[in-house]
């Protein structure tokens, strides 16, 4: 899943991007409503982490543009302003959830979670689908009801997959949810992380969608 994160304390944000890598996410990071909003209108996000106090814009402001640009994308709130009509204010204008600081990341991550069951087919943090079982609060997945060992990008792709089982995602959707602005990818790399988890979880668990992308067998 790939989350753009607005917070413009530079130490709490390389907190919450270590931590959010930790968690499977790809992660991008701007410290300004001006680069929030063209980051919004430039790329194909799935969530977006928003600080109300920014230095150039209000974030209720940025709020506002972003949900005429994308109504749909799920809204994250962090904000030091604490009171009931703030809170409101930031729901009414559209945000899906509220969080203020100072916060335990472990509630960030909770949150975040619970988000990710809304835009996904997932209903709870243990996502089954045939003999594959993921665990995305304790990063856990077995197979045939044993524990499987799984490299990081190995992981985030798993999860992409089943948390989207009933629709197929190309290549470019699926590399944006693995790495972040500026990584450098190889050609190959999505085929190399498919190619381990066939070889973990079965030929038959992800399959190839000719000329369009891949999903996973979910009958």
């Amino acid at each position: 899943m790939s989350i753009l994160l607005v917070e413009d304390d530079s130490e709490l944000a390389a907190d919450l991007i270590e931590a959010l890598r930790r968690e499977g996410f790809s992660i991008n990071h701007v410290g300004n409503g001006t680069d929030a909003l063209h980051a919004i209108r430039a790329e194909t996000l799935d969530l977006v982490i928003l600080d109300l106090g920014l230095p150039d814009l209000d974030g209720l402001d940025v709020l506002k543009q972003l949900r005429t640009m994308q109504p749909a994308l799920p809204v994250l709130l962090l904000t030091a302003r604490d009171s009931l009509n703030d809170k409101v204010a930031g729901l009414d204008n559209g945000a899906d959830d509220y969080l203020a600081k100072p916060f335990d990341m472990p509630e960030l991550l909770a949150r975040l979670r619970a988000l990710v069951r809304r835009v996904s087919t997932a209903t709870s943090n243990v996502i089954t689908i045939g003999a594959v079982s993921l665990d995305t609060a304790k990063h856990k997945v077995h197979f045939e009801n044993k524990p499987i060992e799984l490299a990081r990008r190995e992981y985030m792709l798993l999860r992409a997959l089943m948390e989207n089982a009933t629709t197929v995602q190309t290549r470019n959707q699926l590399e944006r949810k693995l790495y972040s602005w500026g990584e450098e990818v190889s050609s190959n790399a999505l085929e190399v992380h498919i190619h381990h988890l066939r070889k973990k979880l079965g030929a038959d668990f992800i399959q190839t969608i000719r000329n369009v992308g891949y999903t996973v067998n979910a009958k």
